[in-house]
């Protein structure tokens, strides 16, 4: 097994083969200095090529010059939009399957939102074509899968709680994680739910499964989930810690509590 590379501390420090494989995605990027160094027009363009889709380039370019403000998760949701209108216009399902399994971490970013953005799939047909991507071993990917179907998920809250309340159970601790981190009350660069900020019970099925997991990773994520809710129903999450420390005191669920009671407990 090949040692995993640490990746620059700052953009111009990545050397320029590195960056010139990253722009060819021929390798993923390393840590999030690198995600942020990508040329993802050129990334594109390469991947177009390849495929032998080269007409599908300037359409794409197109969507990306008419953004407002160019970050890299705006360009990478336009192309990922761009690509699934083109592949749905040409009926190009083998291009798109093709994507997601590519060496490289954004070009599987693009397949997330074939998924995640795809109106002929429903909230229950998203959630499993998604899963793999939950379960990528790249935290962008990651990332982007969650924001790409949280949409669908507001939208359909209890389908979509009754179907993540399974993944609590899963082996893969990023598929755990996906089942809280996509259902935050507030979120992180996404729009709120709502429903969860007035009434953070209806995620409990969720929840009191993770209680005390034994993965950082998820943890982190249900204290997260718990200081959005405490935000606008603080008793409600004081009444949970303590009703979950009563229950399972362990070291797991006492990190879970500190997390979740930081903002009130400042």
């Amino acid at each position: 097994m090949t040692e995993k590379r640490k990746g620059a501390r700052s953009i111009k420090d990545i050397p320029a083969d590195i960056l010139l494989q990253l722009n060819k995605g021929e390798i993923e990027t390393a840590n999030l200095t690198e995600w942020l160094a990508v040329d993802q027009k050129f990334l594109l363009e390469t991947l177009l090529i390849q495929n032998n889709r080269s007409d599908y380039l300037q359409p794409i370019l197109r969507r990306v010059d008419q953004l407002k403000k160019q970050t890299v998760n705006t360009i990478n949701e336009a192309i990922g939009l761009g690509i699934l209108d083109l592949a749905l216009k040409n009926q190009d399902e083998e291009f798109i399957s093709k994507l997601s399994t590519h060496p490289a971490d954004l070009v599987r970013c693009w397949a997330a939102y074939t998924v995640g953005r795809n109106n002929a799939f429903n909230i229950e047909e998203k959630l499993k074509k998604i899963q793999s991507f939950a379960a990528d071993t790249h935290f962008g990917v990651r990332e982007i899968c969650w924001m790409t179907v949280r949409p669908d998920i507001s939208k359909n809250l209890k389908e979509s709680f009754s179907i993540l309340s399974e993944w609590t159970k899963h082996e893969n601790e990023n598929i755990r994680r996906f089942s809280s981190e996509s259902t935050r009350p507030r979120g992180v660069w996404c729009e709120h739910i709502e429903a969860l900020k007035q009434n953070p019970g209806l995620g409990l099925e969720i929840l009191e499964p993770l209680q005390s997991d034994s993965s950082k990773y998820v943890q982190d994520s249900v204290g997260n989930w718990l200081n959005d809710a405490s935000k606008s129903q603080p008793e409600f999450v004081v009444e949970i810690c303590d009703e979950w420390l009563r229950e399972s005191n362990t070291k797991e669920t006492q990190y879970i509590v500190k997390k979740a009671l930081r903002t009130i407990r400042k």
